[in-house]
């Protein structure tokens, strides 16, 4: 059952849906873009409810998103997708439950404690899982978040959002098999762009390469030119990764292209895979990045679309996986009205998804396996496709 706080519950409804056999499971935005406020904490003895007697047949799973303020859409359409899972999956060991974290994330997750869920998918931004994690911790319910910043990870909160490590790496690992040896980084300021850099310098060192430069820039084009200028005096690199959205590097390869490296490959992340339009960009025509497959995405998008009546963002499709997971390990690894097993999320074969292979590390960050794609002058094509599960 699927439920909105603090909308009237639903009358439950359970659909089996045939085009949902393709997902049955087998096994960033960048943080401060326009973040909600973060609460004043809550009084610790505000955090310890009283439980509400627990559900006899099924397990409860709350949804922690905004359905109010700036990021209401896409918090609204994390909700629908996890909802149109329930219903594709035919859920019956799961209720779900969606709470408004705009209103306070804090208070979204006490009321959604107090309500007996055992686990929570959710928050979106970083700043709410760092109200929520305390107590939920008290509680020992694990949390699985839609937000892309590593550095909340662990201690009972596990990543699921798209983070650059992912991306950086198997771009990285695609341009060294094709022979790619000095790599640079055009990086911005800020978590997303430190969190970049950090990962080029590991993935090149991993991979056997050579990391030649590297320069910052705080968005603003007049920056963004002099830290090109920068990179084009230390020319000998033969691959260049821009660490923004596709926005960004379509303003940024031109003038590298002007420059002593106007040969070098360039490389994105998995910002690029947003944004449409790339190829009508000459400079960029070639370039390689890393991103989930859209294939399945694109089918969930179809049948959004047809319940909806609206086009869902490319991030509802990690309310929908985390569902997914919600429903599979509910009445076999998860007894109905036993505490959630949190090793349960860290199977090595991982899961499998609209998103493709996802799996869970001890430390609480994600592994996925991505594809990657070339940028042409029409739509983006597929160079490496993603790996279809993890090896033993």
């Amino acid at each position: 059952m699927a439920e909105q706080i603090p909308c009237p519950q639903a009358r439950r409804s359970f659909i089996t849906l045939a085009a949902a056999a393709f997902l049955v499971l087998t096994g960033c935005v960048p943080r401060g873009e326009r973040p909600v406020p973060r609460p004043d904490p809550i009084p610790e003895e505000e955090t310890r409810p009283i439980p509400l007697p627990g559900d006899q047949t099924r397990n409860r799973v709350a949804i922690l998103v905004p359905l109010s303020g700036a990021n209401a859409g896409v918090g609204q359409s994390i909700a629908n997708a996890a909802t149109l899972a329930l219903l594709d999956t035919g859920g019956e060991a799961v209720r779900i439950t969606v709470y408004d974290t705009a209103k306070g994330a804090a208070t979204a997750a006490t009321q959604a404690l107090a309500e007996g869920n055992g686990l929570i998918l959710g928050p979106l931004l970083a700043e709410d899982v760092e109200a929520v994690a305390p107590i939920a911790r008290r509680r020992d319910v694990p949390i699985v978040s839609f937000s892309n910043d590593e550095g909340i990870a662990g201690n009972g909160v596990y990543i699921m959002g798209f983070t650059p490590a992912q991306s950086i790496e198997r771009v990285v690992g695609y341009a060294r098999s094709q022979g790619l040896q000095r790599f640079a980084g055009l990086i911005p300021d800020g978590v997303y762009g430190r969190r970049a850099s950090q990962a080029l310098i590991a993935s090149v060192e991993g991979a056997g390469g050579r990391m030649v430069a590297m320069q910052s820039y705080d968005r603003s084009a007049a920056s963004m030119n002099a830290a090109i200028g920068r990179l084009n005096t230390q020319s000998g690199f033969d691959a260049v990764l821009i660490a923004d959205s596709g926005r960004i590097a379509m303003q940024a390869a031109p003038v590298i292209s002007r420059g002593a490296s106007a040969r070098a490959k360039i490389l994105g992340t998995e910002l690029w895979n947003t944004e449409t339009g790339l190829g009508s960009q000459a400079a960029l025509r070639g370039a390689w990045f890393a991103s989930p497959s859209d294939s399945r995405f694109n089918q969930l998008r179809t049948r959004y679309r047809a319940r909806y009546k609206s086009n869902p963002y490319r991030l509802a499709s990690l309310g929908y996986d985390a569902v997914l997971l919600a429903v599979r390990l509910s009445g076999k690894e998860w007894k109905i009205g036993r505490t959630f097993p949190a090793s349960a999320l860290r199977q090595s074969d991982g899961f499998t998804g609209v998103d493709g292979a996802i799996r869970f590390r001890k430390d609480g960050t994600s592994e996925r396996q991505l594809e990657v794609k070339q940028v042409n002058a029409g739509a983006s094509a597929t160079v490496s496709p993603a790996a279809q599960g993890f090896g033993r």
